[in-house]
């Protein structure tokens, strides 16, 4: 008799790697500065180690090309950011403008940010966790695969100190609803938003260019911001 296996959801992966092709500038900052601003999975993580000054400290979870990551980094220097992202192109263009700006406040994970959080994030530790425009997994058969969901969100709670947030956005009305959802039900958050929904977008969100391009098309971004209390 064929039996089915159950998957644990929490181990389900939000991503599917799509390395796509590196630029010259990218391929050059990956070999040149690696060292400086990647790190190493299998070695402990240890801030101080790290950064050049002791910091609150920020994850972005799937930082993308890392433009808007570099621009909150670079106007908010009294912070440390660690970014977080599976694909290597994308870690390739944030060294390069890493480099090319000579910002000294972020370090990379090019892993899984499951695992990171898990193995190399102490707990009480975070000041923010940012989550900026996650693969929405669109196909009703596919939600299982959005990262935000309450397993996900019990680690999230587990890294953060009290009083630290947890911010994400999205361009999807659906899955901002399904977020809203999850993070409403967990009774460790708090909302920011007075009206118990979705906030405006603060001041160190910075615009990418694809938000621009939809916001100039009607489209709608929806950020939710909670606190641990």
């Amino acid at each position: 008799m064929k039996t089915t296996e159950r998957i644990d959801p929490s181990k389900i992966r939000s991503y599917i790697r799509r390395q796509g092709r590196a630029t010259v500038g990218q391929k050059t900052a990956l070999e040149q500065h690696w060292d400086k601003y990647c790190l190493d999975p299998q070695q402990k993580f240890e801030p101080e180690q790290v950064y050049p000054n002791y910091a609150p400290l920020i994850v972005e979870i799937g930082f993308g090309n890392g433009e808007a990551l570099a621009t909150m980094a670079e106007n908010n220097p009294q912070n440390n950011y660690l970014g977080i992202e599976v694909h290597r192109p994308g870690v390739g263009h944030l060294m390069m403008l890493l480099a090319q700006k000579n910002i000294n406040n972020v370090r990379i994970y090019h892993h899984d940010a499951i695992e990171v959080l898990e193995k190399h994030i102490t707990d009480n530790s975070l000041s923010g966790i940012h989550l900026f425009f996650p693969d929405p997994w669109h196909k009703r058969k596919h939600h299982k695969r959005r990262i935000v969901r309450p397993s996900f969100m019990e680690l999230l709670n587990k890294k953060l100190i009290t009083g630290g947030y947890f911010h994400a956005a999205t361009d999807w009305e659906h899955y901002a609803g399904a977020m809203l959802k999850v993070l409403s039900a967990n009774n460790q958050l708090k909302n920011q938003s007075v009206t118990e929904d979705f906030c405006e977008r603060p001041d160190y969100r910075p615009l990418t260019k694809f938000e621009k391009r939809g916001l100039r098309l009607g489209h709608g971004v929806w950020d939710l911001i909670f606190n641990k209390i």
